[in-house]
């Protein structure tokens, strides 16, 4: 896959929370960085998601305070396509990555999750669906804490 962009996929289950959440701050910050990391692709997906819902109301307002929209964000489950273009994908929970091997059992690209490479805290990330804004803000805090350690981790590792 030589010669085009990165993509960097972001799953959680519904794709209305965590990962629409977490891709937008990973996008904010390779946008600071420089090449070849600027031009990775990052997106979202959910391993039980429905096609066409929008993110959650408080996904979108946990975010607004960092200056990040995502309510223009629809939701959509992680296709062979879109498992088969990826280059990394990153999961909110052991049992994201359990689904997506069950089900992409072919699938060439390596997954972690989002807090692989954080050293301190859960590398999960529960999931705040339904919970209260302030669920939706530490969830907020518990992703982007982990954003530079997968900077790190991107440019550290080879070009895939």
């Amino acid at each position: 896959m030589e010669g085009h962009p990165r993509i960097i996929t972001v799953v959680c289950t519904g794709n209305v929370c965590r990962s629409p959440m977490a891709a937008s701050l990973l996008k904010h910050a390779l946008k600071a960085e420089e090449e070849p990391l600027r031009s990775i692709i990052v997106h979202s997906a959910g391993v039980s998601a429905f096609s066409g819902d929008p993110a959650s109301r408080n996904a979108c307002k946990a975010l607004q305070p960092v200056n990040l929209d995502i309510s223009a964000h629809r939701s959509r489950p992680l296709s062979d396509q879109l498992a088969d273009e990826s280059d990394l994908i990153l999961t909110m929970t052991s049992g994201h990555i359990e689904a997506i091997r069950l089900h992409h059992p072919d699938l060439k690209a390596p997954v972690y999750r989002f807090r692989e490479w954080v050293e301190s805290g859960s590398k999960e990330v529960p999931d705040p669906f339904g919970g209260p804004l302030d669920l939706y803000v530490e969830t907020r805090d518990h992703l982007a804490e982990a954003v530079p350690s997968i900077i790190k981790f991107l440019k550290e590792s080879p070009q895939q």
